[in-house]
């Protein structure tokens, strides 16, 4: 039995207890601009023939729709109750309907309302309970039916490992556009359950959270895929960015801590394969372009998991070369001397101005926090105060009374820099740098730790990151400095769990 949505446009499927998202567009002939491209939510139930529609557009986002009534979209509208009770064959002043296929065509059942769903976090929402589909936050589960728990898991990445496309692009066209990657694949997973492993696929798909592909159409796939496999899967989807996302383990604690019905996962006997291997461009005959990434290699060393590319595992190959990121987090050296030279005094006993110079997330101000603050040097910033007008502004008012300065800007070339150097020479007072060394992808991990594991911060793209390295002229006592100092970023956590966090790779 299959149910469809039908109006104006062509017949929308809906699949049994999978969400839904209709609204303005060519899937419903919609075209009222009042309507949302999202305006509501149906969820279909096979075995009461019945179906849930939820307006989460604009009238109401969140409620059960009133059926019957005018609605924010206006007439005819998915916003009205054109679309909000669609699921209804026998409401006949609709101009859209449901139709359960497959079926006897009594009349189905008026469906009951439902409490307001709770406003949840970014993504795709979870079907109801009950359903094979669940979701925790930006991370969306699935299992199917059969799975079992084990303490043996053959996880597996999903574009480009298990399945390609039907078109031979890059992307998929549509739902439609995908294909067994290699023959073998369904043979050697069958093997796999047969010899008690789990399954179990972790998929990055950020085009979810980005509105660029549909939930229904992905998990539909997702079903698809595994019943073309011919075995149980377990999938866990990273929705968005954040630490769901591999290279990050969420997916892998969130299946150890609570998908694996409390049976404990051997590292030891599992593996992981994925296609984002870091190869380079011809690194096999005929493969001239290398991996997209790194992400699935750095995911299985993030979990001191054995790894294998999809060559290797199906059809036998040796290994090819790869290459990992240049910056490891695992190699810093929580003893390290803080400033370089060590010998030097940090702080000093009488007036001073301190300039910082280093990448936005390179750890100024935290050193300076830490060290420079509360020997009572004024903190002088430019997120704080706004403009570098203001930041010379506070300098001098500091200054004129008798107090040390530190300012924590980034301060990339020598015409920033020189106008503390100038208030400093005004109030007669020395000028010492210190010059934060962190390198372009120790600052692109750091701003992903911060993104991670700090609520409300405001993300630092890599145009800023770009912007500073392309103007970064390394400071001089040239330019009138009395000294500089050289800051390396030492990792300081005293929560465990941070660390654990901050030491794995984040970016393929």
């Amino acid at each position: 039995m299959r149910c469809f949505l039908q109006g104006a446009g062509e017949p929308v499927a809906l699949p049994d207890g999978v969400a839904v998202l209709l609204g303005r567009g060519p899937l419903t002939g919609v075209t009222d601009r009042k309507c949302s491209r999202r305006q509501v939510e149906i969820v279909a139930n096979y075995a009461e023939r019945t179906a849930r529609v939820t307006q989460v557009g604009p009238g109401g986002a969140g409620r059960e729709p009133h059926v019957g009534g005018a609605g924010g979209a206006g007439p005819g509208g998915l916003g009205h109750a054109a679309a909000r009770a669609a699921p209804l064959a026998g409401q006949r002043a609709l101009p859209a309907r449901a139709a359960f296929r497959g079926a006897p065509r009594d009349p189905l059942p008026t469906p009951q309302k439902t409490p307001p769903l709770p406003r949840a976090p970014p993504g795709p929402r979870a079907p109801p309970s009950g359903s094979a589909w669940h979701r925790h936050g930006p991370l969306l589960v699935f299992a199917a039916p059969g799975l079992r728990p084990s303490a043996q898991i053959a996880g597996f990445d999903l574009d480009g490992t298990l399945i390609g496309t039907k078109s031979g692009k890059v992307f998929p066209t549509g739902p439609e556009d995908w294909r067994i990657l290699y023959p073998e694949i369904p043979k050697k997973l069958k093997q796999l359950h047969s010899d008690g492993y789990k399954i179990v696929v972790f998929t990055n798909q950020l085009g979810l959270a980005r509105g660029r592909l549909r939930p229904a159409d992905f998990q539909a796939k997702v079903e698809a895929v595994g019943q073309r496999l011919g075995v149980p899967l377990q999938v866990l989807v990273a929705t968005g960015p954040g630490i769901y996302r591999k290279p990050v383990l969420g997916m892998w604690e969130h299946l150890c801590e609570q998908a694996n019905e409390g049976l404990a996962v051997s590292v030891e006997k599992s593996f992981y394969v994925g296609d984002a291997a870091g190869r380079p461009p011809n690194w096999a005959p005929g493969r001239k372009k290398k991996d997209f990434s790194c992400s699935d290699r750095l995911f299985a060393l993030n979990a001191g998991l054995r790894f294998h590319t999809p060559e290797e595992f199906f059809l036998g190959w040796g290994p090819a070369a790869f290459a990992l990121p240049a910056f490891d987090p695992r190699a810093l050296d929580p003893a390290a001397p803080l400033w370089d030279p060590p010998e030097a005094a940090l702080v000093s006993p009488r007036p001073e101005v301190l300039v910082a110079v280093g990448f936005p997330g390179a750890g100024k101000t935290t050193f300076l926090r830490r060290h420079l603050l509360p020997a009572g040097y004024v903190h002088v910033n430019r997120d704080t105060l706004g403009s570098w007008q203001r930041c010379v502004a506070a300098c001098q008012a500091a200054l004129a009374q008798g107090r040390s300065v530190a300012v924590d800007n980034t301060n990339p070339d020598p015409e920033s820099r020189q106008r503390y150097v100038a208030c400093a020479r005004a109030a007669g007072t020395p000028c010492r740098c210190l010059l934060f060394t962190a390198s372009l992808q120790q600052a692109q991990h750091n701003n992903r730790f911060r993104e991670m594991t700090e609520s409300g911060h405001v993300p630092v793209s890599d145009v800023v990151l770009l912007s500073y390295k392309r103007r970064f002229v390394a400071p001089e006592e040239a330019e009138g400095f009395a000294q500089v100092l050289r800051v390396p970023f030492v990792p300081h956590f005293a929560d465990p769990q941070r660390r654990r966090l901050f030491c794995q790779f984040s970016q393929g």
